[in-house]
């Protein structure tokens, strides 16, 4: 053993071929492809869909006036399984807006999750102290959510499961909890793309939003929720992804943070590298707008993961005569964070694919 990898490691990982990836599964119609895709996909989320339980939400709660738009809390089913928790902004005006579901990061911290992308007008000084310090060390400062409803966007972002009011697991509880999951014939990472999916689909069913009009975004793990959803579901009319792209052969190497186990757990779905790479399942979403903006200095991505990554969505986009609408870009002076400059280039690519 070798940091903790047995010696045919390299093997196994050579052996990875992604046999339904586009332009090596034998199933050249696109559509008909997209489909086998997805449903290979959701065949190794373990988690069942839920499409019966109602949503039944509770809006209202905690409701406060910001300049130029309403915050409130909600409530909602996204699966039977219990209630879950929301900010819910809501800009000033006449709608339907258009709209984006704002998924939070992982970042090893779990006492605030929503509150990461929304700035909090309820539940005290300590929550509002996690969330600047988060805001300031991730975001520049400022928090994505209140800026987009500041700009005309309805924003939704909730709890996932372990996170803020859901939680907080510490770090070394998330093999527990993955573990205990496996053994019930779910996963986390199942788990949380079953919830982003419903929650998509609830966000576009507000009477206040432009169900043409819904974006998703997230940054670092909110990036991956991003692209997975827009994969996984018909509600995503565009993404944006920041610091969470990469060729999964190229991140199989000895440190890299996908093979310790515990944060790795969420971005898991074992079995799916038999059939799909990273890329392969954001590809899915093709051709819709996709946007993903990587860090020169994020070290927990390598330079050829994402290059690997890029290119090869880029080949599925231009095979729809689509490549225009994929933005992907890589930094210079940009490490694992979402900064200001960064921020601004994604709100201008939204007022424009929206």
């Amino acid at each position: 053993m070798q940091d903790g990898l047995p010696p045919f490691h390299p093997l196994l990982r050579d052996e990875l071929r992604f046999p339904l990836a586009w332009g090596t599964s034998p199933i050249r119609d696109f559509g008909a492809w997209r489909r086998a895709a997805r449903a290979t996909v959701e065949e190794h989320l373990l988690a069942a869909p839920d499409h019966g339980t109602p949503y039944d939400p509770e809006f209202g709660g905690e409701r406060s006036e910001a300049d130029g738009y309403t915050r409130e809390l909600v409530h909602v089913s996204l699966t039977r399984y219990g209630r879950v928790s929301g900010a819910l902004l809501t800009p000033h005006g006449t709608g339907p807006f258009p709209a984006v579901l704002l998924l939070h990061d992982h970042g090893s911290r779990f006492d605030i999750g929503k509150e990461k992308c929304v700035r909090p007008w309820y539940g005290g000084e300590p929550r509002l102290a996690s969330a600047r310090q988060w805001a300031g060390q991730c975001f520049g400062g400022r928090f994505v959510g209140d800026e987009l409803a500041r700009r005309g966007y309805v924003v939704l972002a909730l709890d996932a499961l372990g996170w803020g009011e859901r939680g907080p697991v510490t770090y070394e509880q998330q093999q527990a909890l993955a573990s205990n999951l496996y053994l019930l014939g779910s996963s986390p990472a199942g788990l949380m793309a079953r919830e982003d999916v419903r929650a998509a689909a609830f966000l576009a069913g507000l009477e206040r939003v432009d169900r043409r009009r819904v974006a998703a975004l997230g940054f670092s793990m909110g990036g991956y929720r991003a692209w997975q959803t827009a994969a996984l579901s018909d509600d995503i009319a565009a993404a944006a992804s920041v610091c969470w792209m990469t060729g999964l052969r190229e991140a199989l190497v000895p440190g890299n943070n996908i093979l310790r186990g515990q944060s790795a757990y969420w971005m898991l779905h074992p079995g799916l590298s038999r059939h799909l790479d990273f890329p392969d399942v954001a590809s899915i979403a093709a051709p819709r707008p996709m946007l993903f903006f990587h860090g020169a200095r994020d070290t927990l991505a390598s330079s050829e993961g994402v290059r690997a990554a890029y290119g090869k969505m880029r080949a599925v986009w231009r095979s729809q005569r689509a490549e225009e609408r994929l933005l992907t870009k890589v930094w210079p002076e940009a490490g694992h964070v979402f900064d200001v400059p960064m921020q601004d280039e994604v709100f201008a690519w939204f007022d424009a694919v929206l």
